[in-house]
């Protein structure tokens, strides 16, 4: 999807209703809008449900003032107004008060971007603007001055935050990434002490792009192709509705019965690709056109070593992220589903599914097949793509009753002999 050939009255329903469906604020809280290249600022109603808003709803306000619709806009509109005047190269704006982040208000804390790579890129550098009542025009100022120095993403005082970017979208991953930090710290802090990258170990992120492949191109697409793309984007878009994925992070690959694969590509919309999007990878090659997902050399080796395997996941989930990026370790002896799904969970340095691709790919067997990666995500194998999808949930699952129980008590593990129970019930290798 070309999300910047959509009008701004329709980017600004898209992102309200993602916003809003998933939990990111309420009915009568937060406001978006959209500089058009004429001046014309598009901004959401106030007073009107956020559930159920449509393009018509959305005003129009015009440089001087005249405003355009059936609504009056959001009583924040003097500081979106203030932000495009101080910072022209702004075109969206972001304004909501998600529960984590007004979490993080409310304690004068900024959630810390650097447990993940990729985070402070996408979020750039946090400040926090002054308390003032919602809609003043000193509310205003206090944002605005903050924007004016050159910050993208200001929190707020017993709030929420405003960001803002070059289109709506970017502000979106912006406040979707900022709010999954602050997530994933809260519950580190619950499993330990959060371990932080070095700008050194950023910088190996940052230097890793999509594989620069040949590119071949596709004589037709047969049935089975064109099922595993239909397949593909029904499990990606799941997993971004469980929030198991983020706009433009997590991978999916699944094997071709000729020993090729599907995968998704790089840096674009999980929640809305499409087959078309899909990039197919043919001995070596790349599909014409297409960058696949920056894992590609890794999902080829790990279907070159292992026959068996079909299915393969990358993802960042919060819940196991937050093993990931703290020394706690992560046990899967918790349930019988979760021994049976998991068996055991390796854990890796972080990047070593980067720098050595062979090490990565020839730890994976029925007795591992998830691997944690430090700091920076999760490979789970299936069989199928149903299976692999199955151990992503099971996985975040169990990581999240993990959490929940160090509230309640001391976990107690499944013993040795209820897991060879299990092993022989269960048939397993």
């Amino acid at each position: 999807m070309r999300f910047e050939l959509l009008h701004p009255a329709d980017q600004l329903v898209m992102i309200m209703n993602r916003i809003y469906y998933y939990g990111m604020t309420t009915t009568s809280g937060g406001n978006l809008s959209i500089k058009d290249d004429n001046g014309d600022i598009w901004i959401t109603p106030s007073g009107i449900d956020k559930g159920n808003l449509t393009r018509a709803d959305m005003c129009q306000v015009k440089p001087d003032g005249t405003v355009i619709g059936p609504h009056k806009p959001s009583v924040e509109l003097p500081f979106h107004s203030e932000i495009y005047r101080r910072r022209p190269d702004l075109k969206g704006i972001l304004h909501a008060h998600p529960p984590t982040l007004v979490a993080f208000s409310l304690a004068r804390k900024i959630p810390d971007t650097s447990l993940i790579p990729n985070a402070t890129e996408v979020c750039g550098k946090v400040t926090y603007a002054k308390y003032e009542v919602p809609g003043s025009k000193k509310l205003g100022e206090y944002i605005a001055a903050e924007f004016e120095k050159g910050y993208n993403t200001v929190m707020m005082e017993n709030h929420g935050v405003v960001i803002g970017h070059k289109d709506l979208f970017s502000a979106f991953m912006a406040f979707e990434t900022l709010d999954f930090c602050g997530r994933l710290e809260i519950d580190a802090k619950k499993l330990g002490t959060p371990r932080p990258l070095t700008e050194e170990q950023i910088d190996i992120d940052r230097s890793i792009t999509s594989p620069n492949l040949d590119e071949f191109i596709p004589g037709g697409h047969s049935s089975e192709e064109n099922a595993a793309r239909r397949d593909l984007c029904e499990f990606i878009h799941r997993s971004y509705d469980q929030r198991l994925f983020t706009s433009t992070q997590g991978t999916f690959a699944v094997r071709l019965s000729d020993g090729s694969f599907l995968t998704t590509p790089y840096n674009k919309d999980r929640k809305y690709l499409e087959s078309e999007d899909i990039v197919h990878i043919k001995r070596g090659m790349r599909e014409m056109g297409k960058r696949p997902s920056r894992a590609a050399r890794l999902l080829e080796e790990i279907f070159n070593t292992h026959p068996d395997v079909n299915a393969v996941i990358i993802a960042h989930p919060p819940a196991i992220m937050s093993f990931a990026v703290t020394d706690a370790e992560f046990d899967s002896r918790l349930i019988p589903e979760s021994y049976i799904s998991l068996r055991d969970v390796v854990r890796l340095p972080y990047a070593a599914s980067r720098l050595d691709i062979e090490g990565t790919a020839k730890i994976f067997d029925a007795k591992h097949p998830v691997v944690i990666v430090n700091n920076q995500c999760v490979i789970v194998t299936g069989a199928s793509l149903l299976n692999a999808y199955d151990r992503l949930e099971v996985l975040e699952y169990s990581a999240a009753a993990m959490i929940a129980a160090k509230d309640i008590g001391d976990v107690v593990y499944i013993t040795p002999d209820e897991v060879k129970a299990i092993e022989k019930a269960f048939h397993l290798e």
